[in-house]
């Protein structure tokens, strides 16, 4: 079964986006064609909005999902014209709360990504910068500084990890791959000993290592199943040996393994 979910915004459309993929995430039986549409900020692009999901309906035999935080009640409206299941996001919590406010809401157009604190956007810029410029163990010296030191073997998402811990919560995180090197006497690296404090692990399946591998260096010793489970086995074992926390992210996307390493080191959000 496959059904079309729009995300529509006047503004970014990421709270669209966002929700409506945690919704549409429990429906797992159907396959789902997603469009995100943002800057649908006036009439003209509200009635092209239309066509396109009266279109969508008449292709698919299915009226579309439309998810939408438009803020214009006449914008609104004339979306809700359209062919298509509406899921109003806004107006359904809206007004339960301008109401248990007592307040009105500003009705303001991206307000929910707009820099409203400066301090808290520069945070999270240095924190973005830092993590670049500390990407697999390149400047050691700088680790003091370090909220989060990720270890583990390369391909096992630190990087990325790294990225968006600084993207989302303004968490300054570098990362250090652990080589054969550092395996080869089973000891904790010198440049990570006055730092394991701030330590956390990462390790994955071998089977999910030697698929990744083998997309960026094919049929190399490096991807090789036997070197990936040698390298996970050497490594869970100094993680355990030295007590260092870790989270196996096979199954977690980067958005989960954050979540879950911001709750097991206690670290919090920068705001």
């Amino acid at each position: 079964m496959r059904r079309t979910a729009f995300f529509i915004s006047d503004g970014t459309g990421l709270t669209a986006e966002a929700l409506g993929h945690a919704l549409l995430a429990q429906f797992e039986k159907i396959e789902f064609e997603r469009v995100t549409i943002p800057y649908i900020d006036s009439e003209e692009k509200a009635l092209e909005m239309v066509k396109r999901i009266n279109k969508a309906a008449e292709t698919d035999g299915e009226r579309p999902l439309v998810f939408d935080t438009i803020v214009d009640s006449h914008i609104r409206e004339i979306i809700g014209r359209a062919d298509g299941f509406m899921v109003d996001i806004f107006g359904t919590f809206l007004n339960p709360l301008e109401q248990e406010l007592r307040s009105s809401s500003s009705y303001t157009v991206g307000k929910s990504h707009a820099i409203n604190n400066e301090g808290s956007y520069e945070r999270r810029i240095n924190a973005v910068n830092f993590a670049l410029d500390n990407d697999d163990g390149a400047r050691t010296r700088h680790y003091n500084e370090a909220d989060l030191i990720l270890i583990g073997a390369s391909r096992s998402g630190k990087t990325p990890t790294c990225l968006y811990l600084a993207l989302q919560y303004g968490i300054k995180a570098a990362n250090y791959p652990i080589t054969e090197d550092d395996l080869a006497d089973q000891r904790m690296p010198k440049a990570l000993k006055p730092h394991k404090e701030k330590l956390f692990g990462l390790t994955i399946d071998p089977e999910r290592l030697a698929t990744i591998r083998n997309e960026r260096r094919p049929n190399s010793r490096y991807s090789s199943i036997q070197q990936c489970m040698h390298e996970i086995e050497e490594i869970e074992l100094m993680y355990r040996r030295e007590r260092i926390p870790y989270l196996n992210t096979t199954a977690y996307s980067i958005e989960e393994i954050s979540t879950r390493i911001m709750v097991a080191t206690g670290l919090k959000r920068h705001r």
